[in-house]
């Protein structure tokens, strides 16, 4: 498996292979802006508030299915466990994993062998496809019958050991 580098520029990167992937899948764009965005937020804190995983890097993945889309970035965790934050209207940061909640049918945290993954389940429509995946319990995602799972980064940070 690859892994993006903990880097800013890994955003731009996540943000416009997913947003390409799901055009082509043939996902309205309102659907591909808000997955994006949730991919971002995500990922962006991963980067800030989290270590790499073993070897270095995060990992981005996602898997549609029928009209949802569920995204996840794993990392090797951190001092905190990500959870919304309530900011003061002057606060500079601390709203993204309530952009996440709010575009998301559901979202959450779970721990794995290298750290955590958080992931959320968004509305994914498209033209003339019905039906598909959901939420199965609380802070449960679908596993899809047929998935299609793409899981990719690039190569880990330079100097890193792994």
């Amino acid at each position: 498996m690859v892994h993006l580098p903990c880097t800013a520029a890994s955003v731009a990167v996540a943000r416009r292979v997913l947003a390409d992937e799901l055009r082509a899948a043939g996902v309205l764009d309102g659907a591909v802006r808000d997955a994006a965005l949730v991919v971002s937020e995500l990922l962006s804190n991963a980067i800030l508030h989290a270590y790499p995983l073993p070897g270095g890097g995060v990992e981005v993945a996602w898997d549609v299915d029928g009209a949802c889309v569920e995204v996840a970035v794993s990392d090797g965790g951190g001092a905190t466990t990500p959870m919304v934050g309530h900011p003061s209207e002057f606060s500079p940061g601390g709203r993204g994993l309530g952009i996440v909640a709010h575009l998301s049918l559901t979202w959450g945290v779970r721990a794995n062998g290298a750290g955590l993954t958080v992931w959320a389940v968004l509305p994914a429509p498209r033209p003339g496809h019905a039906g598909g995946a959901g939420v199965r319990g609380e802070g449960e995602p679908v596993v899809p019958r047929n998935p299609a799972r793409r899981t990719w980064a690039a190569a880990s940070r330079p100097g890193s050991a792994g």
